[in-house]
């Protein structure tokens, strides 16, 4: 994982100073995984932002239905899920301009927040969310849940370790682009790392939540 934060612009804190942290789950939707961090979210009655790859959101057209009805909102995680650093500027705008696209189109929503695969963003990332008018968003916690060997209780830890008002968590609900099941831990910890943010007087919230609306820009 390559958090982008040397790149100006880049969103890892909350900007309206309520009390709030955002829970944001990328790599989905995933058919087992997703559902699993949904029932967690609502059995904490917890609200969250899906960071959605494009090819996946296409596949599972009901889940990216489910998040939505459960009062979530979706992002663009990409298309193919390649990161964006080594990458060249044409194939970053493309790649991403689909996945806006084919996201919005599925979801039947506006898309108002990027991020790239592994954090690896670039100097086109930037200037695609920039001419879409899109957050770019990184994250201040992460739960290191990708990893094989992660338990609910360390992934709790690691996204609660200094957590504080204005947070953005990054965690997953799939294992299509890490260890074979992790999601599973991660679905355990969603609600331990909600009862810690409830803990500090502070309240999960989404992305879009959080920010005021945006001018969409031409593409």
């Amino acid at each position: 994982m390559f958090p982008g934060h040397r790149f100006p612009g880049v969103v890892t804190q909350l900007s309206d100073g309520r009390a709030g942290v955002a829970l944001t789950f990328d790599d989905g939707p995933h058919p087992s995984g997703t559902p699993a961090v949904l029932a967690e979210l609502a059995a904490a009655d917890a609200r969250a932002t899906f960071f959605l790859v494009a090819r996946q959101a296409v596949a599972r057209p009901s889940l990216v239905a489910e998040i939505l009805a459960a009062g979530h909102e979706v992002a663009c995680h990409g298309d193919r899920h390649l990161p964006h650093c080594l990458l060249p500027p044409p194939f970053v705008w493309r790649d991403l301009a689909y996945a806006c696209d084919v996201i919005e189109q599925i979801a039947g929503t506006e898309v108002r927040a990027v991020r790239s695969p592994f954090g690896a963003m670039s100097l086109a990332t930037m200037a695609f969310c920039r001419r879409r008018g899109l957050d770019l968003t990184g994250w201040s916690c992460w739960g290191w849940d990708w990893r094989r060997g992660a338990t609910p209780a360390s992934i709790t830890a690691h996204a609660t370790r200094d957590l504080a008002s204005g947070d953005v968590v990054l965690l997953h609900d799939s294992d299509f682009y890490s260890a074979p099941g992790c999601w599973r831990a991660t679905a355990a910890a969603v609600g331990p790392i909600v009862e810690a943010v409830r803990a500090r007087g502070l309240e999960p919230v989404t992305l879009a939540a959080a920010h005021p609306p945006h001018i969409r820009h031409a593409s």
